[in-house]
């Protein structure tokens, strides 16, 4: 084979790459802007239609890695060749990923839209007018070799992480004013939640182009913080009181949080046992797994209940899962002197056993 025809070869190979990443990106940007128009109208087909659809998307992704594999074993890249190919491998499982937040989206309308009650549905446009059109300019960055467009989509993170934040208070504060019932503020801070990390893929996306684009590989944000997680049954008692202990050891280099596998609001005898301790929760909000910010950077996840192994499946992942399958103290019934003994006892296990975690990890760290 003469230089020229392999030179074509390799570029028809990295062109036809480039067409189904653009494709893919289509795909998954239309589901997201359909999302947002059956949350709007409250139009339950137009959701189901988004979820029977998800699997284009999936067969797209499905089609680009066949093609990433064809390349790699027919042309044996090298250099910047190689970094393309590289790059689009990790691309499609961040736009594999959008599309399943586009579906989860549409899961979330098909629950609200049975709801008579008026919903916030323009600042999550807003919102959505935000991270929608990250996932398309950071697609066009990669196939276009954009290296400035993928810096300037990357800096529009911060205004989504902000909008977020303010929405989420909107939500919780409106909950609490009556204004929304408890059936729609857990699947509107999942559809906020999901939108929020539409604009992380597209950030991911921006940093693997700009890889290709550079050959420079910029870490993700976030990489130097040790994140542990705590996870019962409903994030009302166990996983809260560890979460307090935990912040209270004030670690810099630690972020601890806690959620629920079915959120319930704190339990009543729990806020008044941790007042007690010198801990304000009764205020607190539940959350579930997928409220979790950046859930798939936590390295520990300690498993305070029976269920919470089911949550998270063996596999592939680089995550230690603890069982510290310590009694539930909010169940507990008897005398007053009983309770506060089985909340004593829990709240102790708690203490040493996250004592003895961190300085495990401290002492031992793995970089």
């Amino acid at each position: 084979m003469n230089k020229q025809h392999f030179e074509d070869s390799l570029q028809r190979d990295i062109d036809r790459l480039r067409q189904q990443i653009l494709h893919m990106g289509e795909l998954t940007e239309k589901a997201l802007r359909q999302c947002v128009t059956a949350l709007v109208d409250k139009n339950r087909e137009l959701a189901y239609a988004i979820i029977l659809r998800d699997q284009y998307i999936d067969e797209c992704e499905k089609e680009i890695d066949r093609l990433c594999l064809e390349f790699l074993v027919r042309q044996q890249p090298v250099a910047t060749p190689l970094r393309f190919a590289y790059s689009a491998i990790k691309i499609n499982l961040e736009l594999e990923r959008v599309g399943d937040y586009a579906e989860s989206i549409a899961r979330q309308t098909v629950k609200l839209s049975g709801l008579s009650v008026p919903l916030p549905v323009d600042r999550i446009q807003e919102m959505a007018n935000l991270s929608i059109p990250m996932v398309r300019d950071a697609v066009l960055a990669f196939a276009n070799e954009d290296s400035e467009l993928a810096r300037k989509t990357i800096e529009t993170e911060q205004a989504v992480d902000l909008l977020k934040s303010r929405l989420n208070q909107d939500l919780v504060q409106m909950f609490r004013q009556n204004a929304i019932p408890l059936e729609a503020l857990n699947p509107l801070i999942m559809v906020v939640r999901r939108l929020e990390r539409v604009s992380d893929q597209a950030r991911n996306i921006c940093m693997e182009t700009l890889y290709a684009c550079t050959g420079d590989y910029a870490k993700h944000l976030g990489t130097g913080i040790f994140r542990l997680l705590f996870v019962d049954d409903h994030n009302s008692c166990r996983s809260l009181m560890a979460e307090v202990i935990a912040n209270a050891l004030r670690q810099p280099e630690f972020v601890f949080a806690s959620a629920g596998l079915q959120p319930r609001l704190v339990d009543s005898r729990t806020a008044a046992f941790l007042k007690s301790k010198g801990f304000e929760v009764a205020k607190t909000v539940p959350k579930s797994l997928p409220q979790i910010p950046n859930l798939n950077h936590y390295k520990v996840i300690i498993a305070l209940s029976k269920d919470v192994e089911k949550a998270f499946p063996k596999g592939p992942q680089k995550v230690v899962l603890l069982d510290w399958n310590v009694a539930d103290p909010s169940a507990v019934t008897g005398t007053e002197d009983e309770i506060q003994a089985a909340y004593e006892k829990t709240y102790e296990y708690l203490r040493v056993h996250l004592h003895d975690l961190v300085k495990a990890i401290t002492d031992n760290p793995s970089e």
